[in-house]
């Protein structure tokens, strides 16, 4: 679709343009899911209509001219034996450009959606104009997370919008569900292609910040992040000394967030190597989850879990499992208040791991 398809919003806001080219869409995919059906067709006569406010030389506009075309054919055809014999041809026809011209309204809405965002992004006015970032932050989550797409890729790198969206996450002026938005932004983005946008996350201070955030969105981001770069991240939690600050948020009094950072540390214990691990067990790790598991029901074998993540991760040697084992043993008897507590935890280590 040409750029001079974008003028079409002057008069309206992004949110109206978007749900009009959303029913838009809807109304193409009606097609493709009813081709039996077109004779007076609502969802034909709402593309054909959108005709008389496009420029006649644009690819949607081509499209819905000749999606007219075979309708009309179709409708006027008689019955005989080559419109029996060429119906399912030309109903296949209709089915293949009603597909084309959803694909050109989903560009559509990427292109105002990034556009509109990377342009509030940049500007002076973020808080007063909260509530429709948070909205296209989500909407544009959501598509990115739809999968890859090489168009709208190429809209994300040539507007910097990584950037932007981690200018947003590192700025402590902006509010926090801004903030937490914006990572979650990031994290789907990762997910859309890592080997294009994880470098970024490596060089930036994006885990400084979504743990001085310290909230269960922004942590939940940290989450996915972990599982989804695993140990380049991990050495980078390490070696900026975010562990112990990830390990304090185990005695939050919010409960999700304690757990989600029982999360953190198990993938943690998963794909760290040395230095993270034992940064963890410095922190006293082992000793704090001893103590959630006695007082805490949702901590259950705890322990036990993330001795497992050690044993069966990626991060570490064979010989470094079986030190850090041992370790976690001593370091359960010395936390017990009991004997009869240290040697269900112990029997929780020793048999919830491999051989």
């Amino acid at each position: 679709m040409e750029e001079e398809d974008l003028n079409l919003n002057n008069n309206i806001s992004i949110t109206q343009l978007v749900q009009v080219l959303e029913a838009l869409k809807q109304a193409s995919q009606n097609i493709q899911n009813h081709h039996n059906h077109f004779s007076d067709s609502p969802s034909i006569k709402a593309l054909v209509q959108l005709l008389t406010i496009l420029p006649t030389n644009s690819t949607l506009s081509h499209h819905i001219n000749y999606l007219k075309t075979l309708v009309n054919s179709l409708h006027n055809s008689k019955p005989s034996l080559k419109s029996f014999i060429t119906r399912p041809l030309s109903s296949h026809s209709i089915t293949k450009t009603a597909a084309a011209i959803e694909s050109e309204l989903q560009s559509w809405i990427d292109r105002e959606t990034i556009t509109t965002l990377s342009r509030l992004v940049s500007g002076n006015n973020i808080e007063n104009e909260e509530d429709e970032l948070l909205l296209l932050l989500t909407r544009f989550s959501d598509r990115v997370s739809q999968g890859f797409n090489r168009e709208l890729q190429q809209l994300v790198l040539n507007l910097k919008l990584f950037s932007l969206l981690e200018s947003l996450l590192f700025d402590p002026k902006c509010s926090h569900r801004i903030r937490e938005h914006a990572g979650f932004a990031i994290s789907a983005l990762i997910r859309f292609n890592k080997d294009v946008f994880v470098g970024e996350v490596l060089m930036n201070p994006t885990v400084q910040a979504l743990i001085d955030i310290g909230s269960v969105r922004s942590i939940e981001v940290l989450r996915s992040l972990i599982r989804l770069i695993r140990s380049p991240i991990v050495d980078e939690i390490e070696s900026n000394g975010e562990i112990p600050k990830i390990i304090s948020l185990l005695n939050s009094n919010d409960m999700k967030l304690s757990l989600l950072a029982m999360e953190c540390v198990l993938e943690i214990g998963y794909f760290g190597r040395k230095e993270a691990v034992e940064g963890m067990l410095k922190e006293g790790v082992v000793e704090k989850f001893v103590e959630l598991q006695r007082m805490e029901s949702e901590f259950a074998s705890c322990v036990a879990r993330f001795a497992v993540q050690l044993e069966v991760g990626e991060g570490l040697r064979q010989r470094e499992k079986r030190s850090f084992k041992s370790e976690i043993l001593v370091r359960v008897r010395e936390a017990c208040v009991s004997d009869a507590e240290a040697a269900t935890i112990v029997a929780e280590v020793l048999w919830g791991t491999s051989p």
